[in-house]
């Protein structure tokens, strides 16, 4: 593996790459005040993250990336439109080999523009690309809204199709409550029990028979708990048409324009995600004018979802093919998350990230 000087050195050369692309160099504090990343992503994001105490400011993350640091950055100061670079460590605790460290160096790239999203993406894909180009590694893109706008566009309740939307990262998850909706798999026996008990008992006479009150609910947050379950219990399936078409839109995978063709197709049974297709064309044809031929590139409509939570359009991936390695670079759409996190404001944003140490490796430079 590169050693620390060489992972450097690398990360220098790109940084003024980006610099000369136009991107203005900012930075981020190490520490990160916990709450803004787990409101962002859940308390799942605390088993992948280095959490710790301070007195005075409370729960504190080492920093898992740049990119909401520097959102929060933009929003709160930046002029528009906007190009950053940033150079630094990130830590995420890994659950994959030993190998891969879980301290390591960041190279970055954001975008924050409002006129054209699909030259923007095409310009952030292009030059990450265009820099990694003599590694040889394989390019695989996606684009997440178009299973956001799938599940918004289907026949089910709005706390079902909120459940849904919220699995969207957690591909098994997200399975599973689709074919529980559909009527295709059982409800677990755990959850059919308690239903059964609601029905026959109540809420309220089966909350008295427990005893006293353990924990920071209240009786009425537990009652609508309650209710909530049997009105998910009550509700009508999704049509299995429905289920199937997510299946297929799931199953799109190949050279980007054929996946275009078929993703056209499936519109005119989807009309939920024409929109997110025709995001998808304009962008093939951007980085057409980019130099990039858009059939070198991989299609996957699942790809990203095991990714940051906060992409919502195009992603994509930069790999050395066949190798059990992480991402040389990665990147994506995140609109919604300047949403959040812009006290009222938003802006259309895109960006990527580059391992130095990893380009380090591959073009000789590792220790």
């Amino acid at each position: 593996m590169a050693g620390a000087a060489a992972a450097r050195a690398e990360g220098q050369r790109l940084m003024e790459a980006l610099r000369a692309a136009g991107a203005e160099p900012v930075e981020a504090r190490i520490l990160q005040p916990a709450g803004t990343l787990l409101d962002l992503y859940g308390e799942e994001m605390r088993a992948r993250a280095y959490v710790t105490a301070d007195p005075v400011q409370g729960e504190m993350m080492l920093r898992p990336d740049f990119t909401v640091p520097v959102v929060q950055m933009h929003m709160a100061e930046g002029a528009e439109p906007a190009r950053y670079c940033y150079l630094g460590e990130v830590f995420r605790k890994q659950d994959g080999p030993a190998t891969r460290p879980s301290e390591y160096l960041q190279v970055g790239y954001e975008v924050f523009a409002r006129d054209d999203p699909a030259a923007a993406d095409a310009e952030v894909f292009a030059l990450i690309a265009g820099l990694l180009a003599p590694l040889g590694l394989r390019a695989v893109t996606g684009d997440m809204g178009l299973l956001g706008a799938a599940v918004a566009g289907l026949t089910l309740s709005p706390a079902r199709k909120a459940a849904l939307a919220r699995h969207i990262w957690r591909p098994a998850r997200f399975r599973a409550l689709i074919d529980r909706f559909a009527g295709r798999a059982p409800v677990p026996p755990a959850r059919a029990d308690l239903i059964a008990r609601l029905r026959a008992e109540g809420a309220g006479a089966m909350i008295r028979a427990a005893g006293p009150l353990v924990g920071l609910r209240t009786e009425a947050e537990i009652e609508a708990r309650a209710a909530a379950l049997l009105a998910d219990a009550d509700a009508p399936p999704l049509p299995e048409a429905e289920a199937a078409r997510i299946d297929a839109l799931l199953a799109v995978a190949g050279p980007a324009p054929e996946a275009a063709a078929r993703l056209s197709a499936l519109a005119q049974e989807m009309p939920a995600i024409a929109p997110a297709v025709a995001a998808l064309h304009a962008r093939l044809g951007a980085l057409a004018d980019r130099g990039v031929d858009p059939a070198s590139l991989g299609f996957e409509a699942s790809h990203g979802r095991t990714t940051m939570e906060y992409y919502d359009g195009f992603v994509f991936t930069l790999s050395v093919p066949g190798a059990d390695l992480p991402p040389v670079a990665s990147g994506g759409r995140y609109d919604a998350l300047t949403a959040r996190l812009g006290q009222g404001r938003s802006i259309p944003a895109v960006g990527a990230v580059i391992r130095p140490g990893l380009v380090a490796d591959l073009a000789g430079g590792g220790a």
